[in-house]
């Protein structure tokens, strides 16, 4: 193995994109690109399919590397270059490469955006994404999923571009980690390459006492929240430190920093790092009808549901914090439109989308966005909702009216309130435990009775919230309890699910007021306030707690299901 490559197992992929003008970048990149980097580089083109392409054997002439053909079901190694070939769209799995054949011609064909989001998916991490010389807008998404993943993203500086509309699009996402002439990018890539980011070690440290290393880099992390919120005046102590720690990590490999307290001071000399450091923190995994299948099941019954309980001269209003550049907010516009179309009701609309990021919000107001998103919304639902301009897709403007967008913090700002619907499906899995604990209430407060609450995994809240937390089926039996409910009431597994809830615990909770009002829940759409529930136990005496139970909108659970939530009080 060459002293360049990684120490572990992993190894970095990088996708290259490049279309118009691209063969005379690609030839400068590779020229300055050593052959024993430990990486291996997938070049995707726009390729007529009925043409051979030559570029394998040109490109062969500019490097050391072994370059070949991307063939479908071939392993990536590393120093190794993999060509795709014309026609159909490449793909990696399980470090793998995948052809996968198009349909038909309504789409844009965008085979650089396809590969950097399969990338971003396999890959994580170890994701690295360059966008070259070319028209139009392909690379642009592929980008933001790479970066999502917490990837490395380069783009080619346009000035140095033949064609610049594909490195303009990519550099105005704000979120390339570098932007340069392709001359330059190989130093970069192989520095970048060789930081304790991808080998995945800690936090390095001056100190040689493994004792002092971590109050160190506990003391720094602190310092640098303080640094945001100084600048920024956002708190992100409530984020989980994981999350926090890894992106603080990613943005020192960039500059090649090793100790958190020399990032600190690189901080303070340069104030646009903290800007670049946020933008990091904020990025969220969001697409147009991201996870297709909840959308459908929330159009089969919940949201229908909702609507037909709703009179004819109400506005309908719906949430979405951390909404980020807003395809959630449009998707969920496009979606309830289409049901009340098909129940033709009409209804006023209202869906609010808040955000941190000022940028992010500016950007979704102009419902503008890269061809791209070809790969998410149906072509049926391009022509009916968007209309194409060059190399983007703009939402018309009845969707777009219906869209209203602010900025928001939304630990200390006050919520939306009478709100029929929250899609929170990008924010929650960020947060620690005790965040999300305080946003669960939030949430509760701003619905209105019968509203439903969209999340995007309820495991990850479920198993979370410190506080015991049921979901009951429809005959009020124990569908899934989650830790906190078997320590504090001390039950096991065995003993709870399946079982109705008036026989857990030798009959504690048969309270037929409660039972009552659950039932009301399930059939009425109703809600339970702070409901008074004295839990006997014959060794721990008497507990006291306030309930609070709602039926559960999201569609994972597509027969009706009942949240109770319970919070001791002394």
């Amino acid at each position: 193995m060459s002293a360049n490559q990684p120490t572990n197992d992993r190894f970095p992929i990088v996708g290259i994109g490049a279309s118009a003008g691209g063969l005379e970048a690609l030839d400068e990149l590779l020229g300055h690109l050593p052959a024993d980097t430990g990486m291996a580089f997938v070049i995707v083109t726009h390729q007529h399919p009925s043409h051979a392409s030559l570029l394998p054997e040109l490109l062969s002439r500019e490097t050391q590397m072994v370059v070949s053909e991307a063939v479908g079901g071939i392993r990536v190694v590393p120093n190794h270059v993999y060509v795709g070939t014309p026609g159909g769209h490449l793909a990696i799995i399980n470090g793998t490469l995948q052809r996968m054949e198009t349909g038909g011609d309504s789409s844009p064909r965008l085979p650089i955006d396809y590969f950097f989001r399969s990338l971003a998916a396999d890959q994580k991490e170890h994701a690295i994404c360059i966008v070259l010389s070319g028209t139009g807008t392909d690379g642009t998404l592929g980008l933001r999923a790479i970066k999502g993943a917490t990837g490395m993203a380069i783009v080619q500086q346009s000035q140095s571009a033949k064609y610049a509309g594909m490195p303009s699009s990519a550099e105005a996402t704000g979120l390339a980690d570098y932007v340069l002439p392709p001359a330059e990018m190989p130093a970069k890539l192989v520095a970048y390459a060789q930081g304790p980011y991808l080998r995945g070690d800690r936090f390095a440290s001056e100190s040689s006492d493994a004792a002092l290393a971590v109050p160190i880099v506990l003391e720094s992390i602190g310092k640098i929240l303080v640094l945001l919120r100084d600048r920024l005046g956002h708190d992100f102590s409530g984020y989980k430190p994981n999350t926090i720690r890894r992106r603080i990590e990613r943005r020192m490999n960039i500059h090649q920093l090793t100790d958190p307290r020399d990032y600190i001071r690189y901080l303070q000399a340069n104030p646009h790092e903290i800007d670049a450091l946020f933008k990091e923190l904020l990025i969220s995994v969001t697409s147009f009808f991201r996870d297709p299948q909840s959308w459908e099941m929330l159009a089969a019954k919940p949201l229908p549901e909702l609507i037909g309980s709703r009179p004819d001269d109400t506005t309908l209003r719906a949430w979405v914090p951390g909404c980020a550049t807003g395809e959630e907010v449009y998707t969920l516009a496009i979606v309830m439109r289409e049901c009340a179309e098909q129940m033709e009701r009409h209804f006023a609309t209202q869906v609010f989308g808040t955000d941190l990021d000022s940028t992010a919000i500016e950007s979704a107001r102009r419902g503008c966005f890269p061809a791209g998103i070809s790969n998410d919304v149906s072509s049926e639902r391009l022509q009916r909702w968007f209309t194409q301009e060059e190399n983007t897709f703009v939402l018309r403007r009845e969707i777009r009216e219906m869209a209203i967008f602010a900025p928001q913090n939304l630990i200390k700002d006050p919520p939306f309130t009478k709100l029929d619907i929250i899609a929170c499906r990008n924010l929650l899995i960020y947060l620690d435990a005790d965040l999300q604990k305080r946003l669960i209430p939030v949430f509760h407060y701003a619905l209105k009775p019968g509203g439903l609450l969209f999340l995007g995994s309820s495991e990850t809240i479920f198993n979370t919230v410190r506080e015991p937390l049921l979901v009951l089926d429809e005959n009020l039996n124990i569908d899934s309890a989650n830790h906190y409910f078997y320590d504090s009431f001390r039950v096991g597994a065995e003993e709870v699910l399946g079982r109705s809830l008036a026989e857990v615990s030798c009959g504690a909770w048969n309270v037929p007021e409660l039972l009552e009002t659950l039932e009301k829940i399930l059939s009425r759409n109703t809600t339970l306030e702070d409901f008074v529930f004295v839990h006997e136990s014959a060794n721990h005496g008497p507990q006291k707690y306030m309930l609070n139970a709602r039926r559960l909108g999201d569609p994972l659970f597509l027969e009706k299901r009942i949240l109770l939530a319970m919070h001791e009080v002394a």
